[in-house]
């Protein structure tokens, strides 16, 4: 992450400028510790060397730190067994002697060792004697990035996991497959992406984009240095004419807007097909959590109504429909995932198959779908909250931008993401700890290229860090927005084209390629 610009003096100093808010912060009197780019940090009981690896790391890009002019205080860091049981928790103390940071696991070190380098940065150096207890409300706090319909690259996506750890953001979902382009390189079927990996979005024709399994675990262990877990997305059975451009056999046919948009459920080799492929990807992903999509196979399955093949499989698993012969298809793949000893992950289409709870996690995105959302919760689904309106970062963020999307004239202003909380949604016989956590995610047909990736994203990942992070009781709005006016210069001293929600005029909407393929995912 680029150095910062220092100077900004705007919290008093009961008012701690972290994001997200920590549960608990306070300061006992106006004392301060000078804090140099000499930082020492030493590693107490039962410590790892990731977090102090990640703050030495960290502190050396901040080159405008100023010499404190005396020994500053050591950083101390040490696993204990803490009141607050939760495996994220921290508690960090600041004095003229030593800044300890205990937490029951190194990920709870490493929160904390996050919050010490925003004090840091945001305090100019000079900490107050800070008191901090914390832990966050949920496990999962999450960014989607869409990569199929535009790639960005493995520089693009390190950045993006910088600014994931630097507001405690942990899970990174990487939509890698789709209908413009197939983004991963699988070893068994090569054409996969030297055919399936041509085209974009806005260009079909574009020279071939992905990345390599070196690419990819490249990406996992830097990932991993900061606390996040990488989970690939292998769509199916639809959104596949990437795949089914490489290696057409396997497809189900498609639509005249969505072309082979489908897999074939009725031919065996199928399965065996895409079993092969998931078991390549599984072994890349150490988090053995594969999403397997499961959205919007209507756009594109009519063929399936002609087809031999699957006419067959209907009649012989007597399936009365094309839905029951898309829920079979995915009780048949989450089986193979299951036997790779990995969970599988897919959109709320998928709450209407019988799986094993312990063994599935449901995202919830169709916000006009609540009683999806309800079927999930009381079938025992672990789920993800994601919803269209507001954690869709592909719609716009100022009633005056034209080229993003909209639902009925609404949008997603860092307002509306701010104010959201999941616990407003749940049926009152529903138990909240079934709530994984929530994501944004970030479609990207209007997205084709970094610049507008970042306008979508700053200063919205602030917002979701802190909904994801913080209590809704601790929550407040306009401290919030006082909190988030230094994370601007930081965005500014880092190159990153963002929107300003202080000065929505500052930087224009940036436009994006005009649209020639598919339609935009509802």
């Amino acid at each position: 992450m680029a150095a910062i610009l220092w100077g900004y003096h705007a919290y008093a100093q009961t008012k701690c400028p972290v994001i997200p808010m920590p549960a608990s912060a306070t300061t006992v009197d106006d004392a301060t510790v000078a804090i140099d780019k000499k930082l020492q940090t030493r590693l107490g009981a039962k410590a790892g060397t990731n977090a102090a690896g990640y703050l030495k790391t960290e502190v050396a890009k901040i080159t405008t730190l100023p010499d404190a002019g005396k020994k500053a205080p050591a950083v101390i860091l040490s696993i204990a067994k803490l009141e607050n049981t939760n495996p994220e928790y921290y508690e960090l103390q600041v004095t003229d002697k030593a800044i300890n940071i205990t937490a029951n696991t190194d990920k709870g070190l490493f929160n904390g060792v996050v919050t010490l380098l925003q004090l840091i940065r945001n305090e100019a150096g000079q900490l107050h004697h800070w008191t901090i207890k914390d832990a966050p409300q949920y496990g999962w706090r999450g960014f989607m990035l869409d990569e199929s319909r535009h790639f960005f690259g493995k520089q693009k996506v390190k950045s993006l996991l910088d600014w994931m750890a630097y507001y405690k953001l942990n899970k990174f979902h990487w939509h890698l497959t789709d209908e413009p382009g197939w983004r991963i390189e699988i070893k068994q079927y090569p054409k996969l992406t030297s055919i399936g990996g041509i085209g974009n979005y806005t260009d079909p024709k574009a020279p071939a984009t992905f990345y390599t399994q070196a690419d990819v675990k490249e990406i996992v262990r830097y990932a991993a240095e900061r606390n996040i877990d990488v989970i690939p997305e292998i769509d199916m059975p639809g959104h596949a004419t990437a795949a089914n451009n490489a290696y057409p056999e396997y497809s189900g046919g498609g639509s005249k807007g969505h072309p082979e948009f489908t897999f074939n459920p009725g031919k065996e080799a199928t399965y065996s097909y895409l079993t092969n492929i998931l078991r390549e990807v599984n072994q890349l992903f150490p988090a053995h959590m594969i999403h397997l999509g499961g959205d919007e196979v209507s756009y594109g399955n009519e063929k399936w109504s002609s087809n031999k093949d699957i006419q067959a499989l209907m009649q012989r698993e007597h399936l009365a429909n094309l839905k029951e012969v898309e829920l079979y298809f995915m009780q048949r793949m989450s089986d193979s995932l299951y036997k790779l000893n990995s969970k599988m992950l897919a959109w709320d289409e998928m709450a209407e198959v019988s799986l094993p709870k312990d063994k599935t996690i449901i995202y919830w995105w169709r916000h006009d779908k609540p009683n999806t959302l309800k079927m999930a919760l009381e079938k025992g689904y672990t789920t993800v909250i994601c919803p269209r309106l507001p954690l869709y970062f592909d719609f716009v963020q100022d009633s005056a931008h034209k080229h993003g999307r909209k639902w009925s004239k609404l949008y997603n202003p860092v307002e509306s993401v701010y104010r959201f909380s999941p616990l407003t949604l749940l049926p009152a016989d529903v138990s909240p700890s079934l709530v994984a956590g929530m994501q944004a995610n970030l479609w990207t047909e209007t997205v084709s290229d970094t610049k507008r990736l970042d306008y979508l994203l700053f200063p919205r990942i602030c917002a979701l860090a802190e909904i994801c992070w913080t209590a809704p009781e601790k929550k407040n709005e306009a401290d919030f927005m006082q909190r988030l006016q230094p994370q601007l210069k930081l965005f500014e001293a880092a190159g990153l084209y963002y929107y300003d929600p202080f000065q929505p005029n500052l930087h224009p909407e940036p436009v994006p390629k005009k649209k020639t393929i598919s339609d935009y995912k509802d």
